[in-house]
């Protein structure tokens, strides 16, 4: 009997999606060898040199796996033995309806498992331009802070300039700063979630008169300067909090500062005009960050324009915000169905470098590369999830699901994107329930309905793909 391995997988990167591209091959029975620069040469956002390190929000977001198209994705990595999303269960916090994590423990837990797996091999080294020829099957999960020179060796490789969108950093506070004679504890709609009690997030409130001299302070306040290469639009998915306040004056009421769904303990009979919400850091409940606050406000300028939140005035920061910036590629062009790349087989990209944005998007791409990649080298074909799967949405979306424009054909359209339910296909004639005790399902109950049918469908698709390719 043999004992022979097949030839080693290379991985470029060990965030997130290298991590779980890894973990995936790894125990497929082929040897990994990943390449993480950190401990080498740090970027401008970490701080460890662990792998994947969380270095924006704490939270992996909704677990809701009935209604919500994060939580599907969630339910489904489970179902393909997710490492982050294991890593992520054992190390979450309370946050209401959300799964998030104690950040440390998380990237701690991951690197353990990692380092201690037999098959895998981490080396710490900058890989400066794209892998040699010898690696005829390689990864690159580099995500978005990618180095200069290897990104520069990909567009030398693709012929397409990057692209680049900011990814921010919100401040967290020391628990016992908040004032909690003006704070209280409650989750939207007292929402109880894994690891929660409906009373998971510290709301800080304020009247019409705190929320305008606060906007006006967010427009005003000293920000760090844009370099030249900066000069590029930003995602909508993740704007800096003074973005969106010079957006209009109501725009932080209907996005991170919305009182709905919040009762004030101290004052139940007055509704708060605006309120911002502060959600567990770490497990031992002493960090709090400050929910949808990253931002480009300079450090002097964050301390005196968040302790004008009631409840924050003597707020002391563990760490302030900021931005860095995040590159990713025309993957639609560049990238086949299996995230390989056209111009040359065997070298694949996966998570946020590929167009995904968020934790568990990056990571299920990390996941499906190494899939791919394992199929390759142990010459089996290579089955893609089902687009109707959350896997198969996103997937869909990276290789192929932007719109290209009939007047600007030269234009690219292709912009990064959470998974969502706009990304799945219809449902089937038939499938949603119109109706409910003999009425008709009309606006959201509609939406809802349609919703449930989708992530039903896609968990049960998700299913079948992966018993057929076990």
């Amino acid at each position: 009997m043999t004992t022979d391995l097949p030839s080693p997988i290379h991985i470029i990167g060990g965030g997130l999606a290298g991590s779980e591209a890894a973990w995936q091959i790894a125990n497929r029975g082929i040897p990994v060898i990943l390449h993480e620069m950190r401990g080498v040469r740090g970027t401008d956002a970490h701080k460890t040199d662990s792998l994947a390190e969380l270095v924006c929000s704490n939270s992996f977001r909704s677990d809701d796996a009935i209604s919500n198209a994060v939580g599907v994705l969630h339910a489904e990595m489970r179902l393909a033995g997710s490492l982050i999303m294991a890593a992520a269960d054992r190390n979450q916090v309370p946050a209401g309806g959300a799964l998030a994590v104690d950040r440390d423990a998380f990237a701690e837990a991951v690197t353990h498992e990692i380092a201690n797996h037999p098959l895998i091999s981490v080396i710490r080294e900058e890989i400066e331009g794209l892998p040699p020829v010898e690696w005829d099957n390689a990864i690159i999960s580099t995500g978005p802070l990618t180095a200069p020179s290897l990104a520069e060796s990909i567009r030398t490789q693709t012929g397409a300039d990057s692209l680049s969108f900011f990814d921010a950093i919100a401040p967290i506070v020391h628990r016992d700063t908040i004032n909690m004679d003006v704070a209280w504890y409650q989750s939207r709609y007292d929402k109880v979630g894994p690891g929660g009690t409906g009373k998971d997030y510290i709301n800080c409130p304020m009247d019409r008169e705190q929320y305008a001299a606060f906007v006006n302070a967010l427009i005003a306040g000293d920000k760090t300067e844009f370099k030249e290469w900066e000069h590029v639009p930003y995602f909508d998915g993740c704007l800096p909090i003074e973005i969106m306040a010079e957006r209009g004056i109501e725009t932080l009421r209907h996005g991170p500062m919305k009182p709905m769904g919040l009762t004030n303990e101290h004052n139940p009979t007055v509704k708060a005009y605006a309120v911002v919400q502060l959600r567990q850091d770490n497990a031992l409940g002493t960090l709090y960050n400050i929910v949808g606050f990253q931002t480009k406000l300079k450090y002097g300028a964050q301390t005196d324009i968040f302790r004008m939140i009631p409840g924050l005035e003597n707020a002391e920061f563990a760490r302030l915000g900021g931005l860095h910036r995040n590159t990713y590629i025309n993957s639609p062009v560049l990238l086949d169905t299996s995230l390989q790349l056209k111009s040359r087989p065997g070298l694949r990209f996966a998570g946020q470098i590929t167009g995904c944005e968020g934790y568990v998007e990056s990571a299920s791409i990390g996941l499906l590369a190494g899939r791919f990649a394992s199929a390759e080298r142990l010459g089996r074909p290579i089955s893609l999830p089902p687009p109707t799967s959350a896997f198969g949405a996103l997937l869909n979306h990276i290789t192929g699901g932007h719109i290209v424009s009939d007047e600007e054909p030269g234009k690219r359209s292709f912009q990064p994107m959470n998974i969502n339910f706009g990304l799945f296909p219809e449902p089937e004639p038939g499938t949603v329930i119109t109706t409910v005790d003999g009425k008709r399902l009309k606006g959201k109950d509609k939406t809802v309905a349609k919703r449930r049918a989708i992530a039903a469908r896609a968990l049960v698709h998700c299913r079948e793909w992966l018993e057929a390719t076990a």
